[in-house]
């Protein structure tokens, strides 16, 4: 269950930088300094993926009980990103709005924090500390990321 949980998350790491260049692209997230603190969240998602991506590699190589299959977590990510994408197609339609572009990241940031919570749930008594702690990490900074998102969703109404 780790394993997928691990492609569910790197998956949504992936699709949030493809959300944020697709938005960015359609002039959706250049009111005011949006562009900018958005794309800070699109390269920390960057980062977290690059982080991910590493330490499946570390822990399919591992002797230990935590051994992973890294092209298993590959697939359910690949799965998962198109999932993504295709919800926020659905959801933002052929003409969103900048506001309608925002309330989808924070539905995505959000989405994203759970997967994290479940996964940080689920790696509590894995030995690696490396592992757990590098889990706790990203969940935190998730957890900013939707607080960002949210606070630029509400300045947007004004």
């Amino acid at each position: 269950m780790i394993e997928e949980k691990l492609g569910e998350v790197l998956g949504l790491e992936m699709a949030a930088q493809k959300a944020v260049d697709q938005l960015a692209s359609k002039g959706l997230l250049d009111k005011g300094s949006i562009k900018q603190q958005v794309e800070e969240i699109r390269k920390e998602a960057h980062n977290h993926q690059t982080q991910l991506e590493e330490l499946c590699e570390k822990l399919s190589k591992s002797s230990s009980e935590q051994k992973i299959d890294s092209e298993n977590v590959k697939s359910v990510a690949s799965e998962t990103e198109q999932k993504a994408s295709q919800m926020m197609q659905t959801y933002l339609g052929n003409d969103a709005d900048t506001s309608e572009a925002l309330e989808f990241l924070c539905i995505a940031e959000g989405g994203e924090v759970t997967h994290y919570e479940v996964l940080d749930a689920m790696v509590k008594d894995v030995k690696d500390t490396e592992f757990t702690d590098k889990v706790k990490s990203i969940l935190n900074e998730e957890r900013e990321h939707l607080q960002q998102c949210i606070q630029l969703a509400r300045q947007n109404i004004k």
